[in-house]
């Protein structure tokens, strides 16, 4: 059984976020990136996979070279190769047309990706593969095993969860639930000096003109001051409500 993982070079959420050139541009200077976290919990099943059915792992990125420590990492958790497609994620359409071509000429079984990207959190590249691809989705997929070729997985509804049973090929959109945040692997250094000699495949995109612009970046308003009120306050605090706060 052959494995693609998706896999998104984010942002560090406990970075400190800037912009330059007249705020439309990230500033990445002094930014730690890490996996995106729900690429993770798939990449952390798709190594269960491998270790339990002899998968093989293969990861896919769309980014330019400073993302290759983030694939090296990924190489020293355990996956087998990684593919880096030359070309700046700078829109979702793009992204999805450059994975979904790798995998129509590259025949996967299971391709894994996040839900979504917690930097711009658009969730939509794995819902476009799949239909540029014409593989079967199934998004916000909390659990998913494999026997015998067929697929149960489990994903996330309003109020509770649904379960489907389908067959391979499969893309899912997932998140945690695939695995939980302490089964996370960090590279131990065998892993890090196997990821060195493992392959990182550089390809150069298909041409695609961007359809998405970037005009510029907003932090959100700072919060406003708090105000404590005593509890035997009470009617300073109604007024509060009603005149300032218009809650009441």
């Amino acid at each position: 059984m052959k494995i693609l993982v998706c896999i998104s070079h984010v942002p560090d959420t406990t970075s400190k976020i800037n912009f330059t050139n007249n705020n439309s541009e990230f500033d990445k200077n002094g930014i730690q990136f890490i996996i995106n976290p729900n690429d993770e919990f798939g990449l952390t099943r798709a190594i269960w996979f491998k270790e339990k059915n002899g998968a093989s792992v293969d990861v896919i990125n769309v980014g330019l070279q400073d993302t290759e420590t983030t694939l090296r990492k990924t190489l020293a958790i355990g996956a087998d190769k990684a593919i880096r497609i030359n070309l700046e994620p700078k829109d979702s359409s793009v992204v999805a047309k450059s994975i979904a071509d790798y995998i129509n000429e590259n025949n996967y079984d299971l391709i894994i990706a996040g839900r979504e990207s917690i930097d711009y959190n658009g969730g939509m590249v794995p819902g476009m593969i799949s239909a540029l691809t014409n593989i079967n989705f199934i998004d916000k997929c909390i659990n998913i095993e494999l026997k015998d070729g067929v697929v149960n997985a489990s994903r996330e509804i309003d109020g509770g969860k649904e379960n489907i049973s389908t067959g391979l090929p499969l893309i899912i959109g997932g998140q945690k639930g695939l695995v939980e945040e302490n089964d996370l692997r960090i590279p131990n250094m065998r892993g890090i000096m196997m990821a060195r000699k493992k392959e990182l495949l550089v390809l150069e995109p298909t041409e695609y003109s961007n359809t998405l612009e970037t005009y510029n970046f907003e932090k959100p308003e700072p919060k406003g001051k708090v105000t404590l009120i005593s509890s035997d306050e009470i009617e300073k605090l109604v007024d509060l409500l009603h005149n300032e706060a218009k809650a009441i």
